[in-house]
């Protein structure tokens, strides 16, 4: 099967999980094989980094030699633009960061927008003079509780994001928030993810879902559930959704979501498998072992 023509876009997190040489990538690849090794298996990923710090023009430059044409890279929008005050304010910013990532060309979409919990219903103004300014796709993530209450402000949130054509991205925490070990890396999670009940929305072509996982792989199945389904009617529309699949601390994140696609194969007859890679280390396959 070739990536390029799978009906919907699928990843994790990240693609530099040194814990996946255990069952996803060759027990002795390199840190720098990792995004080849990667977009052989999926064909998106989360941009989590550009959050937290610009890539260099080297870097973005490399990647763009690496990722396929199909390959869909949703690039945050930086901690300082999205949580940096008005909005209003900071599209010098944003036109300066969506021009440093025109190297990646159309892998980028849509840039995501992660809004703080202190953006509520008074804000909406500067949301729209955001997205109205700037010429490029582009998902909106909420987390002020008013835009989870199904009254009047989350219907204008979604309506003035459906009459854009804009995504709001749905996060689905519950399989975390139902775990109750106590290890660090769930409890720094939990921590960490706001914990919104899922909000399913298809305002485009692109839904976009952001799927948090139990460190369990088995203890996902009752949530994942209800999203096999809309997935596949969404595919079934025509649209083509975008799903990322996490864990705690994202060591089982690949495999989950592989185990998703599974899901999907049962109810989409004829899609097609995920590529494997070959994980036969590198020094025997030059014979060298």
């Amino acid at each position: 099967m070739s990536l390029s023509t799978l009906p919907y876009f699928l990843g994790c997190p990240s693609w530099s999980e040194n814990a996946w040489r255990e069952y996803l990538y060759p027990a002795d690849a390199k840190s720098g094989d990792f995004l080849g090794l990667y977009s052989q298996v999926f064909n998106a990923v989360e941009g989590n980094t550009t959050f937290y710090a610009r890539p260099a023009p080297a870097t973005l430059e490399r990647w763009a030699q690496i990722m396929p044409a199909h390959f869909r890279f949703t690039a945050k929008f930086p901690g300082d633009i999205s949580h940096g005050g008005d909005l209003r304010g900071q599209l010098t910013a944003a036109q300066t960061f969506i021009e440093l990532l025109k190297p990646l060309g159309a892998r980028v979409a849509p840039y995501w927008l992660q809004l703080p919990a202190s953006f509520g219903p008074a804000r909406l103004g500067e949301l729209v003079t955001f997205l109205d300014e700037l010429d490029v796709p582009i998902a909106v993530e909420v987390r002020n509780d008013a835009f989870f209450a199904r009254g009047d402000e989350e219907r204008l949130l979604n309506r003035l994001l459906l009459d854009r054509g804009i995504e709001r991205i749905c996060l689905d925490p519950r399989a975390l928030f139902s775990c109750t070990s106590r290890e660090p890396g769930v409890l720094h999670a939990q921590s960490k993810k706001p914990r919104v009940p899922p909000r399913p929305a298809a305002f485009s072509q692109h839904p976009q879902v952001r799927f948090i996982g139990h460190p369990e792989l088995q203890a996902n199945e009752s949530f994942l559930l209800p999203w096999l389904d809309k997935v596949a009617a969404w595919i079934e529309e025509g649209r083509s959704p975008y799903v990322f699949l996490h864990t705690a601390d994202n060591r089982l994140a690949a495999a989950l979501a592989q185990r998703f696609h599974r899901g999907l194969m049962e109810r989409l007859p004829g899609l097609a498998a995920l590529p494997e890679l070959d994980r036969t280390p590198e020094a025997e396959q030059l014979g060298l072992l």
